[in-house]
């Protein structure tokens, strides 16, 4: 049976068109069906050019595998499994880069990448159902294409378990570096080469401090911020936009489903389109580059905003939208116990906890969905809230009442993760009524309570509210003149990824009209 239908098919011919050298794809099999249906995605690859060959004698420790080569083996990408679901993108983009096609980076950082001294053997461990696994898959296949000091090998961890339990992986993308631990989460070409060139923050730092002012500065790339620069740089003003991470929380996002005219997308296909309509317009952008104070406007008339690389910028208006993050629960063990067995995307690291028992904490929608997708996949799921009744829609309460192995606990405060120093082995809880202590023996605990606003930078300079948040006007004005803000960042309620746009957009019209009445 094939495993590409025929739409996916026609798709790949078309993109096999742009190789500009032939291509090997060398498999190592055995007798299973996963290494039965690679077989097939292989010959069916193969049968859509005539720059593919195919072997099925390879000697990889990994089974199933693949590996593909060019260049007499000196480009090569290998995958262990089967890339298909998130990874599938990730497949096409290495048979294009191993096969010539140039990717689509900065020359700049594509330079650094080749200059990259070795030898450097990454393996990257993935689920199908990650949706931060793609950006870290594809970022290292291109290092591996261009460079012949570097090696990567792409692992379905819940195709190899045993690896997986004996490298105690329990978050993915987990990435190591020559079999030592590299880095885990999402990151893109650019956060990685940073850190193995150890110059790059320097070089980045010396770029910036050399900017003239803007007209506006955004700080931060999230839904806000990108269409705060849009707006802006509509206005044909100086624009810049500064983040540490462009998408911002949207990038963690799975399904997205109420953006209003697009019945459904995920958030880093949204983020790349975001970033693509940023780029059309002439917008400076300087991606993983950490805000850490405020010096509001002096004399000079300029806001200036200091970099955590020592770098500053000033700017006559500044947009404030740093958007918000997961909120951690505060408890003994948890920071410990950190990918380790507590984790926060239940989308990403679910299929690491197949069979195991599992904790969701928070009753909310993102929790109660979080305790039904882990349902199908885990042993079991006990979903601990601290008010007495949950608060998510009641379509998703019925959902999840109606799953044989979920345990509901509410009134209950979650007070110390445990483990055995390697990972974790239960959890604590309060019952707050009756003030009883309880422990949970468990293998992994998601947490779902909520978001925290990226502010702790701004205090002392404009006014936060007592959670934290911005506090802005109609206008998107924050308490110091020529200072906007928006998004999730700010006191305007409804946490939404459509809001926070029209917040952005909202601000920078705001910014333009201070520009010009103010000189």
């Amino acid at each position: 049976m094939p495993v590409l239908d025929s739409a996916t098919t026609a798709q790949l011919k078309a993109y096999l068109g742009n190789l500009r050298r032939p291509i090997e794809l060398v498999a190592t099999l055995d007798d299973s069906a996963k290494s039965a249906e690679l077989r097939s995605l292989i010959e069916e690859i193969a049968a859509q050019s005539a720059q593919v060959t195919t072997r099925f004698d390879g000697t990889d420790a990994r089974v199933p595998s693949f590996a593909i080569r060019a260049d007499e083996g000196r480009a090569e990408a290998v995958f262990a499994g089967l890339p298909m679901g998130h990874e599938f993108t990730s497949l096409i983009l290495a048979l294009l880069h191993v096969g010539g096609h140039p990717p689509k980076e900065d020359a700049e950082l594509l330079e650094q990448v080749r200059s990259l001294e070795g030898p450097l053997h990454f393996e990257t461990f993935f689920s199908l159902t990650c949706q931060n696994c793609p950006d870290v898959v594809q970022a290292l296949n291109i290092m591996a294409a261009l460079n012949p000091n570097v090696t990567h090998v792409a692992i379905d961890g819940a195709l190899f378990k045993d690896e997986v339990e004996r490298r105690q992986i329990m978050a993915v993308p987990t990435v190591f570096l020559n079999g030592q631990p590299f880095g885990s989460g999402r990151m893109d070409l650019t956060q990685i080469v940073a850190k193995l060139d150890t110059n790059a923050s320097a070089r980045a730092a010396e770029k910036i401090a050399a900017k003239a002012p803007f007209d506006v500065l955004v700080v931060g790339g999230g839904p806000a911020g990108a269409a705060a620069a849009i707006y802006a740089a509509r206005k044909g003003i100086r624009t810049g936009v500064v983040a540490e991470r462009f998408g911002g929380q949207v990038l963690d996002t799975m399904g997205i489903e109420n953006f209003i005219s697009v019945q459904h997308t995920e958030g880093p296909k949204l983020v790349a389109q975001l970033e693509a309509h940023v780029k059309d317009y002439d917008v400076d952008v300087m991606n993983l580059q950490t805000a850490t104070s405020l010096v509001p406007a002096g004399a000079d008339g300029l806001h200036e905003i200091r970099l955590e690389n020592g770098a500053s910028l000033k700017a006559k208006t500044l947009i404030l939208s740093t958007g918000a993050r997961w909120r951690q629960m505060g408890v003994p063990g948890e920071e410990a116990y950190r990918n380790k067995g507590v984790a926060y995307c239940p989308h990403c690291d679910g299929p690491l906890f197949k069979g195991k028992r599992t904790a969701v904490i928070g009753g909310g929608n993102s929790g109660v969905e979080a305790a039904i997708d882990l349902a199908g996949i885990v042993a079991h799921v006990t979903l601990i809230e601290f008010d007495s009744q949950l608060r998510a829609d009641a379509v998703l309460q019925d959902k999840l009442r109606s799953l044989p192995n979920v345990t509901i606990i509410t009134s209950a405060l979650t007070t110390e993760v445990l483990g055995d120093g390697s990972r974790v082995t239960g959890l604590v809880y309060k019952d707050r009524q009756s003030e009883e202590v309880h422990t949970i023996e468990l293998e992994g605990i998601f947490v779902q309570i909520g978001l925290v606003p990226n502010t702790e930078w701004l205090k002392g300079t404009v006014a936060l509210s007592g959670r934290g948040e911005i506090e802005i006007d109609a206008r998107g004005a924050t308490s110091i003149p020529g200072i906007f803000a928006a998004g999730d960042a700010t006191t305007v309620p409804y946490k939404q990824i459509i809001i926070a746009m029209g917040e952005g957009s909202k601000a920078a019209l705001s910014a333009f009209d201070h520009l010009i009445r103010h000189g």
